[in-house]
């Protein structure tokens, strides 16, 4: 399997053509349709654009660091003249007006995006079965998820559907189906990249981030992304590396294991894996020692009140005035914005909305959401003196493999703790990345996490690459 990089290098030295590739994934996507991965496929977009980069090669013209490769985007993220549906019936026929920063990067860098995938509705979910264009099916078994909310992007990469995919992460979205579908999954460090044209969920939680087949693959889509953006003030004006040239060290690193995500709850075969691994990276030269997060207990109901909140304000633009879906069943105002949304969200949405407009509501906002704000901050504080004594931390990505399609969707609380081990990283800031590490007995994948201190992904994808060359 050759990386995004050698791929890109082998393009570049006339190794193949984009004419003739665009062909084969577009094959690939067709004879992956059942895994319902992709919302839209830019066939013909595609096309047209492999044939003006192979021409620009063939002139010997300089060439962008995507230039030989395909990327998909997850559907809430906009691109100029396409639909961004949000995998949602109240956006199913919007069309952006413009593109998010990130789509302006890749086309910029010469990367070919070549469609949009599916997700759970407003990335609001876990299994991306809360989808109104179906659930999305694991890559290996289709009749168990693939995981959410980015789950598309996952499958679309595990599948080979393209080589590079963009997802957006808010509790875990990339990195759980990553774990779950066999690929790396990274978030960055809130800033690092752009959310400009990124439909938000939670707006102080939201990061978009790379999945790859391998470690390299998502360095080299994460330096192509990164930067400050006059668009977006939440985004950090800090200096980008070139992080797929940092990879490869020799430098031994301090892992640090929490012990409160080894408890109750875990599976015993992905405790077992990752236990080896620890072995193993001593057995290298690695450090790894316990360490303790003893306010990780709390991280779940803190998220949640949070992002639901956020989920609350951020969804009440979808009012049928503005754009998007408008119902047809109104006899005044107020019967338009109740039957609009009622026929636009589906159930996953709507209980957000709900427990978000409560925890906002007169004489619960300090019992609720300003608490949930006080202890977020103590979390950032606990992971801050965390980072002190170790390089990355080294934990579970999920606390099981992939489930069946449907086991959970009754059990709204069930489902909410697949993201036990990843909505941290949201709350403190800080980046993650999940690597493929082994396989069930049944032969699903299970993924690993790492985190490492905010700006600081040089030495996370240097720990990443480490795991990754000891990985089963």
């Amino acid at each position: 399997m050759k990386t995004c990089i050698e791929l890109r290098q082998d393009y570049q030295q006339g190794g193949f053509k984009l004419t003739e590739r665009v062909e084969e994934m577009l094959a690939k996507i067709e004879a992956g349709k059942h895994l319902n991965a992709f919302i839209q496929v830019y066939a013909d977009d595609a096309r047209q654009r492999a044939a003006e980069i192979d021409a620009r090669r063939d002139a010997g013209e300089k060439l962008g660091r995507l230039a030989g490769l395909f990327i998909a985007l997850k559907d809430n993220m906009c691109m100029a003249g396409k639909r961004v549906t949000c995998a949602s019936r109240i956006l199913d026929n919007f069309i952006s007006p413009y593109d998010a920063t990130v789509v302006r990067k890749i086309q910029d860098a010469d990367g070919i995006i070549i469609g949009k995938t599916n997700l759970d509705e407003f990335a609001m979910g876990s299994s991306t079965e809360n989808s109104a264009h179906g659930p999305a099916r694991h890559p290996m078994n289709p009749d168990y998820v693939a995981g959410g909310s980015s789950g598309g992007s996952a499958i679309a990469v595990a599948a080979g559907m393209t080589d590079i995919a963009l997802g957006s992460d808010t509790g875990g979205s990339i990195r759980q189906p990553a774990a779950l579908c066999g690929v790396v999954g990274l978030k960055p460090g809130y800033g690092r990249v752009s959310r400009y044209g990124l439909v938000a969920y939670a707006s102080s939680l939201d990061q978009i981030g790379p999945f790859g087949k391998t470690v390299s693959d998502a360095a080299l889509m994460l330096e192509v992304i990164s930067g400050g953006d006059s668009n977006d003030a939440t985004s950090a004006h800090v200096p980008v590396p070139a992080f797929s040239g940092y990879l490869d060290t020799t430098e031994k690193m301090k892992f640090g294991m929490p012990a409160e995500f080894f408890g109750d709850g875990l599976d015993d075969e992905i405790r077992a894996a990752i236990e080896a691994l620890a072995r193993r990276l001593e057995d290298a030269g690695h450090t790894v020692t316990k360490v303790k997060l003893p306010l990780t207990e709390f991280a779940i109901s803190t998220y949640y009140i949070i992002a639901t909140a956020e989920a609350s304000s951020n969804l009440g633009r979808y009012d049928g005035v503005r754009y998007g879906h408008r119902t047809e069943n109104a006899e005044n105002l107020e019967s338009m914005y109740v039957n609009t949304r009622s026929e636009g969200f589906g159930p996953a949405v709507k209980r957000r909305i709900m427990l978000g407009t409560y925890v906002l509501s007169s004489g619960y906002y300090d019992a609720y959401y300003r608490k949930a704000q006080q202890v977020r901050n103590l979390i950032k504080q606990e992971y801050d003196q965390a980072m002190e004594a170790v390089d990355v931390l080294l934990t579970p990505t999920t606390p099981g493999p992939a489930f069946r399609l449907g086991e959970r969707l009754s059990d709204p609380l069930k489902m909410y703790l697949s993201d036990i081990y990843t909505v941290t990283a949201n709350l403190a800031g800080i980046g993650a990345i999940s690597i493929p590490l082994a396989k069930t007995e049944n032969g699903f994948p299970i993924g690993v996490q790492l985190l490492a201190s905010s700006f600081k992904e040089i030495r996370l994808l240097q720990a990443a690459q480490a795991v990754e060359n000891l990985a089963e």
